[in-house]
Parts: C-alpha cells; sequence; structure tokens
C-alpha cells in the first residue's frame, strides 16, 4: 500500500490536510494534535531538508527556547545544547523557573540562528517541541559526553554534582526552516 502523500509532498488544501492529519494521528497521536493547531500547511519531512535541519544544528551551539509560565506568558530564554540527530539536549538548574514552568507543560518554542549582515542571508530553525526530563542514567551520561564534544572549552571547568543540574530532551513536532537565500521571509514548514 503506497502512503497517500511522499515525503516533500506540498501540503497545500484542507483536505490534504485532514488526510495528513488523518495518517500522523494513526501513527503517532500527539503529533497529530501538534500539527492540527496549525494555520499555514506545510510539507512532509524529506531528506533534503533534515540534511539542512541537522547542518543549521550542527552550526550553532545555543538556542532561544519559550516555556510557558503560570501566569501565561511564554518565558524566553537562551541555553546552550547539543544534538543527536533531531533530538536536542539542554541542562539547567532544577530550581530554575525553566524548570518549574517545564515540570507544568512540556510544550516549547525555540529558535536557533545567527546574526547576519545581509538579511538575505538569513538562516535558521524555529521549532515546536516537547521538553522532557532526562532521567536514564544513560541517557544523561550521553548527553553530558556530547556536551563536552561541543563545548571542550568548558572541560577544564568544574562539573556539577547530578542534583545540581536537570538535563531536558527537546523533540521537534513541527520545525520551521528559514532561508532567506530563497526569498525574503523564506521558510519551509516541516512535520516531523
Amino acid at each position: 500500500m503506497r502512503p497517500a502523500f511522499e515525503p516533500g509532498t506540498q501540503v497545500g488544501s484542507p483536505a490534504d490536510a485532514l488526510a495528513v492529519l488523518t495518517c500522523v494521528k494513526a501513527v503517532k497521536p500527539p503529533i497529530g494534535k501538534a500539527v492540527a493547531g496549525l494555520h499555514k500547511w506545510g510539507t512532509l519531512m524529506d531528506d533534503t531538508l533534515k540534511s539542512k535541519i541537522l547542518e543549521l544544528l550542527e552550526q550553532h551551539r545555543l538556542m532561544t527556547i519559550a516555556t510557558n509560565r503560570p501566569d501565561g506568558w511564554p518565558q524566553a530564554t537562551t541555553v546552550g545544547y547539543v544534538n543527536d540527530g533531531l533530538t536536542i539536549y539542554f541542562l539547567c538548574s532544577p530550581q530554575s523557573q525553566k524548570a518549574a514552568n517545564l515540570a507544568r507543560d512540556g510544550r516549547v518554542s525555540l529558535t536557533i540562528d545567527h546574526d547576519v549582515s545581509d538579511p538575505m542571508a538569513i538562516t535558521g530553525l524555529s521549532m515546536a517541541a516537547q521538553a522532557q526530563p532526562v532521567t536514564d542514567p544513560t541517557e544523561v551520561a550521553k548527553a553530558m559526553n556530547l556536551l563536552g564534544k561541543r563545548y571542550p572549552e568548558y572541560m577544564s571547568l568544574p562539573m556539577p554534582e547530578p542534583e545540581e543540574i536537570a538535563v531536558y530532551r527537546v523533540l521537534p513536532k513541527v520545525i520551521s526552516v528559514l532561508d532567506y537565500s530563497k526569498g525574503f521571509g523564506h521558510s519551509d514548514l516541516v512535520m516531523v
């Protein structure tokens, strides 16, 4: 049985989107919920877009992550990150407002980009994602090893004790790939 939409297929009508949502909900219900809230139809992930996303993740080390505060206002914070494919890891203090926000609501938005002098050279990523605390010691060690490789200059600093840090795994659900070289404001919206 051939899928209704191949990766990279442009989803341009409500009927197309409904077909995609039906497929997505049947396979991964949380993704279907995230996609159902979109106002602009996007494309399904293909190898070219995935390569571009991974390239942008590897080019940078900082992201701005927005969590949901108890009063309803978003809280945006800059944090260092590492990634293993499309899975992103970051650390924060377990006593931080960010950790409290994530304990209540794991939905996040994040951006990864950099400043350029030519506006037509803007590239970056914007994501709707789910952040989850990492509690498995093996996965924590993996994230810490990735951090050591990405930030070698920090390895000479004293390492925090395990109770002094919280490690989070960020799983993208919807990714906007910004590339102004394709036109001012151009982005490809990708469902993961």
